[in-house]
């Protein structure tokens, strides 16, 4: 091979593995789309960074005991800007109803799906994974 064509060979590979890794970030595989749960409870924090933002809730169990901290993830900043966000939609202490596709692996957290804030204002959009069940 030309030194052009090993450079044109060693190019490709590169943007092929890249492509790959920018892939395997953005999978959604650790949330299950077929199953919705309703968290309601108080927010602790509401993180406004790149590359995804985050809420944690801390939901109060229906069987009783200790509220129980949740972790959900949403999209960028730019995508839920886009979608009528802002950094101080949420502040620690809001009571929220936050709708999610949870973990797979069971553990306290999710993809989001819906917000409704205590005085009835509905968020969605910009959400990571597939949105099934959103209305």
């Amino acid at each position: 091979m030309t030194r052009p064509a090993i450079s044109g060979v060693a190019l490709a590979t590169l943007a092929f593995l890249a492509a790959g890794s920018a892939w395997a970030h953005h999978s959604f595989a650790m949330f299950d789309p077929t199953k919705v749960v309703v968290l309601d409870g108080a927010v602790k924090a509401f993180s406004w960074t790149n590359p995804h933002v985050s809420i944690q809730i801390m939901v109060k169990p229906k069987a009783g005991g200790e509220p129980e901290l949740w972790t959900v993830e949403l999209t960028s900043p730019g995508n839920l800007t886009r979608a009528g966000w802002t950094r101080t939609t949420l502040k620690a202490g809001d009571t929220a109803e936050v709708t999610i596709h949870p973990l797979r692996n069971g553990e306290h957290g999710g993809g989001f799906m819906k917000l409704k804030t205590a005085s009835g204002q509905v968020f969605v959009g910009g959400s990571p994974g597939p949105q099934q069940g959103v209305s």
